[in-house]
């Protein structure tokens, strides 16, 4: 695969030479979003990416090679923008919409929510973490990217750079509330889900963490045959 064309052809579709720069550096350097597609390549289940931004992972997808539908929500009108204009001139079956996560009821399929929990109020969290297993397909995964709390350096500098990034306006909503890894897995805790926690940090000073909750596809099977 020749990453780094496929990288430089989705930053030349952004309309600013900042922003250019700004797209070549995160996909190159974010392992989330190789990950994505090493989780979701050989799924034909639509993908639901929550805060999906201006749409940098579903661009990857399409250009890698992943041809489902992917439905792409955010509430920063103008990063929407952004993607619809680049998907409705370049990719297929791509739909990304002005709309909380809370709105996609009847989705059903796999589900990638990077960086998005602790933009949230507790009580809109809790809300979004209970509909969560509900739209993930037998077969299909949930996978989450979260700073999780604890007493970490990593930790600390994450608020710290969460802050920064709310003041200069590049994230819209300050961080709100960081949920514990117990916290966050104990949604999943279902029958028929599997669950990996695991650092996601690389060599960045961030608290991230990598959370892949598959449901089994025998669930599928099982309805089949009744």
């Amino acid at each position: 695969m020749q990453t780094d064309a496929i990288i430089e052809r989705i930053a030349r579709r952004y309309p600013s030479r900042w922003l250019q720069g700004y797209v070549r550096g995160k996909i190159r350097t974010d392992p989330a979003y190789r990950i994505a597609l090493s989780a979701l390549r050989d799924s034909q289940l639509p993908v639901l990416d929550i805060g999906c931004g201006m749409g940098f992972l579903a661009f990857f997808l399409r250009e890698c090679g992943f041809v489902p539908h992917i439905i792409g929500v955010d509430f920063d009108a103008l990063k929407i923008a952004n993607a619809q204009e680049i998907a409705h001139a370049h990719y297929a079956n791509l739909d990304f919409r002005l709309e909380d996560a809370a709105a996609m009821h009847d989705f059903l399929g796999n589900v990638v929510l990077l960086d998005v929990l602790q933009y949230l109020s507790p009580e809109k969290q809790y809300q979004l973490l209970g509909l969560l297993p509900r739209l993930i397909a037998p077969g299909g995964q949930c996978i989450i990217r979260a700073t999780p709390k604890d007493d970490s350096w990593r930790f600390r500098f994450t608020e710290w750079d969460d802050r920064a990034m709310h003041a200069i306006r590049w994230i819209k909503s300050p961080a709100l509330h960081y949920l514990s890894k117990d916290e966050i897995t104990k949604a999943f805790l279902l029958p028929g889900f599997r669950s990996e926690v695991r650092p996601l940090w690389g060599k960045t000073p961030f608290n991230s963490h990598l959370f892949v909750f598959e449901r089994s596809a025998e669930e599928a099977v099982t309805c089949q045959l009744h």
